[in-house]
């Protein structure tokens, strides 16, 4: 898939998430890569043999104090290769990238990795979601 419409389905996605949470929303730059690089995974705790759809990297919204300002956005990378790879058609590629951003917003918002595949259950209504 081109970079400009898997950007097209990068932007569609970010509208899909509810208006109250992209509200909320500041100093944030969503940016789609290739590949993640080893710094990714690192940060992202990939161990071998696996992969990562998408990384926030950034200070929580919830750790934000007043002394917070002037600081670079902080970044979600949605990684196009991984998530082309992960869906079984093209069709299925606009609902990994929403769910990877959902997954990734959530760590901006300050929840844990364990609390994001908690609430990810819980959505999908008790399903294990192998994204991520």
């Amino acid at each position: 898939m081109q970079r400009r419409e898997f950007e097209q389905i990068v932007h569609q996605a970010w509208r899909r998430i509810p208006g109250r949470f992209r509200r909320k929303v500041q100093n944030l730059a969503i940016v789609v890569e290739e590949e993640p690089g080893g710094a990714h995974l690192r940060r992202g705790s990939v161990g071998p043999g696996h992969t990562l759809l998408g990384l926030y990297e950034g200070v929580p919204l919830s750790r934000r104090g007043l002394g917070y300002g002037m600081v670079l956005p902080d970044k979600i990378s949605l990684f196009q290769g991984p998530i082309e790879r992960e869906a079984r058609r093209e069709e299925d590629i606009p609902d990994i990238v929403y769910e990877t951003l959902w997954h990734e917003l959530a760590h901006y918002f300050g929840m844990s990795e364990s609390q994001v595949r908690t609430a990810e259950r819980r959505r999908a209504g008790g399903r294990t979601s192998s994204l991520r």
